[in-house]
């Protein structure tokens, strides 16, 4: 251990050791976020040796963000959470400013761990063209909390010259027998693509192809991913730089994916968004130990804080990421659906069944709740659901949407998403988070509420429904 990382190790725990995970108006009752400060991607996501492993971009001295660790928590069943402390420090002449976002690749009994490292050169420079070196680099552990000294990859000098400074974010899967890495790249001219490599033995990486699209599709486009689904072959992306518009694209930044073609092309087109809420970017797959492909994305937003903001920063912390989602591959469309072990903090459930095409309810706000509809029959095709007139989820003219009033959105306003139907949904709110999905998750939209209330008044009005709430218990964080 060198010096660096001995001061830096002493003053994250000087500050972690005054952070209470459940102490605070907003802190979260079933999801995941930060001790301390800041927190933003999830990374690493895996299951290993009988535990699912997140790790997450972390900087633990900024509540408005600075020099990035790796935080880390750990889980036997996802309810249950165990926070590791930092797993990665920057702390080396290849992430001195920085150890950004990466991937894990579980292989041959150990975990592998793969990251950009950032290095800011000091002096004049635009740090989009010149001034930034970010290689990827890569560390090993054999019980997923003690990690070996950091290698180098890919370096800096050997991204092609096409490029910018900005290559980042690798995600890295085994496919017979060989090692490949996806990661992403700004071309010089602000036109987002990936880069494709691979490798025999993990250390020597050969790039094998680059792949954008015709038309700029963004500048930029990060946090690159690639799986198959039920048959499909899937990149997600997180592009930088497009042009905002009311139905698609409305927040600063996006995230969303390319259903990939049999010639490994891509078309704008088919381009899907995960995620239609205020806050959601950055989402990373894994398959776990039942072979199910799940997501967890970053619920928050790059560079929004001009936009909206969050209360907790009051509290000494910011950020959160969503629940894990299960993914299945229907109809041309990714579903995506809170993991069933969700289920299990479920209690006091009331029976709903409406013929009325009104109904009311009277929910605390100290925990959050899970609120189920199915069978939903419109009347004038029109749907709302209200949650005590401070958050509005409305479903009207094969539109849905939420709208915020007063301080609940802390800024936060509408956010609307094009759908042909509402026959299910369901809403699970938490002390300072909603998360709602529409028919199974064809449609999710994710953001951050600041209800000032101890309760609130649901009324859920529109058509006929079946369906059940319960009141939530919180997980339980431990250090």
């Amino acid at each position: 251990m060198s010096t660096l990382t001995k001061v830096l190790e002493r003053n994250v725990a000087e500050v972690e050791k005054r952070a209470d995970l459940t102490e605070g108006r907003y802190r979260l009752g079933h999801h995941l976020m930060p001790p301390v400060g800041w927190l933003n991607d999830p990374n690493g996501l895996c299951w290993f040796k009988g535990k699912y492993h997140v790790f997450f971009q972390y900087a633990p001295f900024e509540v408005k963000g600075g020099l990035k660790f790796w935080g880390h928590y750990t889980s036997e069943n996802l309810v249950n959470w165990k926070y590791e402390g930092v797993a990665l420090y920057p702390d080396s002449p290849y992430d001195c400013h920085g150890v950004y976002s990466g991937s894990a690749l579980v292989d041959e009994d150990k975990l592998h761990l793969f990251y950009t490292g950032n290095v800011k050169i000091d002096g004049d420079y635009d740090y989009i063209n010149t001034g930034r070196e970010t290689s990827t680099l890569h560390v090993v552990s054999e019980d997923g909390i003690h990690f070996s000294n950091k290698e180098v990859a890919v370096s800096f000098e050997q991204y092609p010259e096409e490029y910018t400074c900005h290559i980042r974010d690798p995600k890295v899967w085994k496919n017979n027998g060989t090692y490949r890495m996806v990661l992403g790249g700004r071309l010089k001219g602000d036109h987002g693509s990936v880069l494709f490599y691979e490798s025999e033995d993990m250390e020597n990486w050969k790039l094998t192809g680059t792949l954008t699209t015709s038309e700029a599709f963004g500048y930029m486009w990060e946090c690159p991913d690639y799986f198959e689904l039920d048959g499909q072959k899937i990149l997600s992306v997180s592009p930088q730089g497009l042009r905002r518009e009311e139905y698609r694209f409305q927040n600063i930044y996006q995230s969303g994916y390319f259903p990939m073609k049999e010639d490994g092309s891509v078309d704008v087109q088919d381009f899907r968004e995960w995620d239609m809420g205020f806050d959601f970017y950055a989402p990373q797959t894994f398959t776990d130990g039942k072979g199910r492909r799940i997501l967890i994305g970053w619920m928050g937003m790059p560079d929004a804080d001009e936009e909206y903001t969050n209360r907790t920063i009051k509290e000494g912390w910011q950020h959160c990421l969503t629940v894990p989602r299960e993914l299945k591959y229907k109809d041309g469309k990714i579903l995506q659906y809170p993991v069933e072990e969700m289920n299990v903090l479920r209690r006091d459930r009331t029976s709903l069944k409406d013929e009325k095409g009104v109904m009311e309810l009277c929910m605390g706000t100290d925990e959050g709740f899970d609120l189920v509809l199915d069978e939903i029959e419109l009347k004038d095709g029109r749907f709302q659901v209200k949650l005590g007139g401070m958050m509005i989820f409305q479903y009207l003219e094969k539109t849905a949407q939420i709208e915020f009033h007063g301080a609940a959105g802390a800024g936060r306003t509408v956010r609307k998403a094009k759908t042909d139907s509402l026959k299910s949904l369901r809403i699970l709110a938490d002390t300072s988070a909603v998360e709602i999905y529409l028919n199974d998750g064809e449609t999710v939209f994710s953001t951050r509420y600041y209800p000032d209330q101890e309760k609130i008044r649901l009324k859920i009005s529109g058509g006929k429904f079946k369906g059940n709430i319960w009141n939530l218990n919180r997980m339980l964080f431990t250090k």
